[in-house]
């Protein structure tokens, strides 16, 4: 009959909240690296728990403990941490503006037709998931390649680069439509002099 009854040590299983930006646990989220946007995040999602680790109460009873010379070291490494975060997202802000996709139009045959598109791991997307989404789209064969000079490309087959510009602008709002470039790419004769 003891099975039917608890057991009062018995551990319980706990609840943890993760953060939806760094997932990290919120006390943890400082170390992060994004901590404006958690903090954001927690205070939008959380708000109790936001007022528990970071209200002003809250910051002054955790460093209340500290000796003057502590917490002038511990503002000054959040000032600094906060300065970081700032300069990380601005530069991560330039990269996306300054980015380019390039969609390709490569003649492989007579009148055969192949599409490549590169640039989009830029703007955080994964290449494999988009390849699939195209190959669905267009009803064709789609890969991801690697490039010789590193980076990886998406190949359609077929000429669909038109319809591929319009698939990105609608279905990822955050490409901005003067960052995509179209190329016509056609394979080279070699002439002979005869």
């Amino acid at each position: 009959m003891a099975d039917t009854e608890e057991a009062p040590g018995e551990p319980q299983g706990r609840h943890v909240i993760y953060c939806g930006v760094c997932t990290l646990p919120p006390e943890y989220c400082e170390y992060g690296g994004t901590v404006k946007k958690c903090q954001d995040w927690l205070e939008k999602a959380h708000p109790t728990l936001y007022s528990q680790i970071w209200s002003p109460e809250a910051l002054e009873a955790a460093t209340a403990s500290l000796s003057i010379e502590a917490q002038k070291r511990a503002a000054k490494d959040a000032q600094k941490k906060a300065a970081q975060a700032e300069k990380a997202e601005q530069k991560q802000a330039d990269k996306i503006a300054n980015s380019v996709i390039t969609i390709k139009r490569v003649e492989r045959n007579k009148r055969k037709y192949v599409t490549a598109v590169s640039g989009l791991e830029a703007f955080g997307l994964d290449l494999k998931k988009v390849a699939k989404e195209f190959g669905k789209k267009f009803a064709t064969g789609s890969s991801v390649t690697k490039v010789p000079s590193g980076g990886e490309e998406i190949v359609v087959q077929g000429d669909v680069s038109d319809e591929i510009e319009e698939f990105l602008l609608e279905k990822y709002k955050d490409i901005p439509e003067d960052n995509i470039e179209l190329v016509d790419d056609k394979k080279k004769k070699s002439t002979t002099a005869g």
